[in-house]
């Protein structure tokens, strides 16, 4: 055991040496109580250490290296310390938590799968290394609810047989629906996972069958002709009738609030869900600047849009619709119907569009479908732009490793803020002359633009190819980042 005043360097390069276990103290302040345990095998762990109210020393995991890296290992250490002084014991509930789970009684699928929620939503099966969403974890249970309890949720559980598995998934096939039958495989081989893992099971019965579902990599997009059709119906709504049942019974009603957050998702490219639940508070339309927070988007990472003309205009219209009649505003630009307190939720978008689609009698076509779209059409010789800014116009993960790595998720939230305006304001320009639009007087750029990409200019010079400064401003700029 030894105490080092930890660096990202010392931990990414530590070694244990071969049949020994290595644990070293943080001897930093933020880091006062953090251990870092290395094994021969390369194995990283981050724990902290503290003593309860009644003077018991404890021991909590804080998560593996590199999945949670220094500063974050320093910050969850603070964290657990304040509990400890504040008279809780987050190693003690976190042991409760797990008994309490495994005195759940398991006789049929139906009773592990209530065991797997609980865990999940609690945050004790990660099986990638983080908390799931709440969306991921509602799509689990419908996946459940719709296709997995019906058939095997009164099994006992050395009765899901890989046959009974098969059969249920030869049953989506036959529909029309493998993707579903490949999402069904994955989601029962994972409840099945956590039963190994909490010792319910020695084995896991998915790991006798296969992918049955054919999957076809998505590649929709629309022409010019789809785009204006689609928009003028967004935009008209009236008329809209459905193939199916009479015409009454298959009239199309979508609110103008659900049509304008479709239309965003063409304009901004961003997903369904960081459309339907914006927060008022992420918004600076003034400045046409929207700042989406990590908790709501994908890469965990906060993504800043720069908002164009027509963009800030179908804002503006959908809060002046949310406002409407009402005395206090919703804290959400596109509420839900039933509880004003709750955003619209992106399933809306998606039933919405099919209807839309169908009415229209286009072939299949998704929220994503759009997003897609656009990024075409922006790499294509019409607008030409860089599939590195497209990448971050779409708040993809960088693929580059290393310092360049840590350097582009640190300090790119603000850099290119510049660029991605221009592009998105070029493809403004091509859309509104698609779908007919008169062109909307452009947004000046902001105090925040011009000051971030002169930081971004700045920092590009100064990192030059000196490893040494590399690490000397990315340390900087992380700790920037938590001010």
């Amino acid at each position: 055991m030894s105490k080092v005043k930890l660096t990202d360097r010392y931990v990414a390069t530590v070694t244990a040496e071969r049949g020994k276990r290595l644990e070293v103290f943080d001897q930093h302040v933020m880091g006062a109580g953090l251990m870092l345990r290395v094994t021969d095998t390369g194995r990283k762990v981050w724990m902290v250490r503290y003593r309860t109210d009644d003077g018991q020393q404890r021991r909590l995991n804080l998560g593996l290296y590199p999945d949670i890296g220094l500063s974050e290992a320093r910050g969850r250490a603070v964290e657990a310390r304040r509990k400890a002084v504040d008279g809780d014991d987050p190693a003690g509930e976190r042991k409760q938590r797990r008994a309490e789970a495994r005195a759940v009684a398991v006789n049929s699928f139906t009773d592990l799968a209530e065991s797997y929620f609980m865990a999940s939503r609690l945050g004790e099966w990660k099986p990638r290394k983080k908390k799931k969403r709440a969306s991921t974890l509602a799509a689990e249970k419908w996946l459940w609810t719709r296709h997995i309890r019906p058939y095997l949720g009164d099994l006992p559980l050395e009765e899901v047989t890989p046959a009974a598995i098969k059969k249920v998934l030869r049953a989506l096939v036959a529909t029309g629906r493998e993707s579903t039958s490949n999402k069904v495989r994955a989601q029962i081989r994972q409840m099945f996972n956590f039963a190994i893992a909490e010792e319910r099971i020695l084995v896991n019965p998915v790991a006798k069958t296969t992918a049955m579902g054919d999957e076809v990599p998505r590649q929709r997009v629309l022409n010019d002709d789809e785009i204006r059709t689609v928009w003028t119906a967004l935009s008209n709504r009236t008329g809209l009738v459905r193939p199916t049942g009479s015409e009454s019974k298959g009239r199309v009603f979508v609110g103008e609030p659900v049509s304008i957050a479709l239309k965003l998702l063409l304009v901004t490219m961003v997903r369904r869900a960081e459309v339907s639940g914006t927060a008022r508070t992420e918004l600076d339309l003034d400045n046409g600047v929207w700042l989406i927070p990590g908790t709501r988007t994908k890469s965990g990472r906060p993504h800043l849009v720069p908002l164009g003309p027509m963009a800030v205009a179908l804002f503006r219209r959908a809060i002046a619709i949310a406002d409407d009649g009402h005395v206090e505003p919703s804290a959400f630009v596109f509420p839900s119907p039933r509880d004003r307190k709750q955003p619209v939720t992106p399933a809306a978008l998606t039933h919405a569009l099919r209807y839309v689609r169908e009415a229209l009698g286009l072939e299949r076509l998704t929220p994503h479908d759009l997003r897609r779209t656009a990024a075409t059409v922006m790499a294509s010789e019409r607008l030409g732009v860089s599939p590195f800014l497209i990448g971050k116009l779409l708040s993809h993960s960088t693929e580059l490793g290393g310092a360049a790595s840590v350097t582009l998720t640190t300090y790119a939230l603000y850099d290119y803020v510049k660029e991605k305006r221009v592009a998105l304001a070029a493809w403004e320009a091509l859309l509104g002359s698609i779908v007919g639009l008169e062109p909307i007087p452009a947004v000046p750029p902001s105090e925040a633009d011009t000051a971030s990409s002169a930081i971004g200019e700045d920092l590009r010079k100064r990192l030059g190819d000196d490893p040494a400064l590399r690490r000397a401003l990315i340390t900087e700029l992380l700790a920037m980042s938590k001010l």
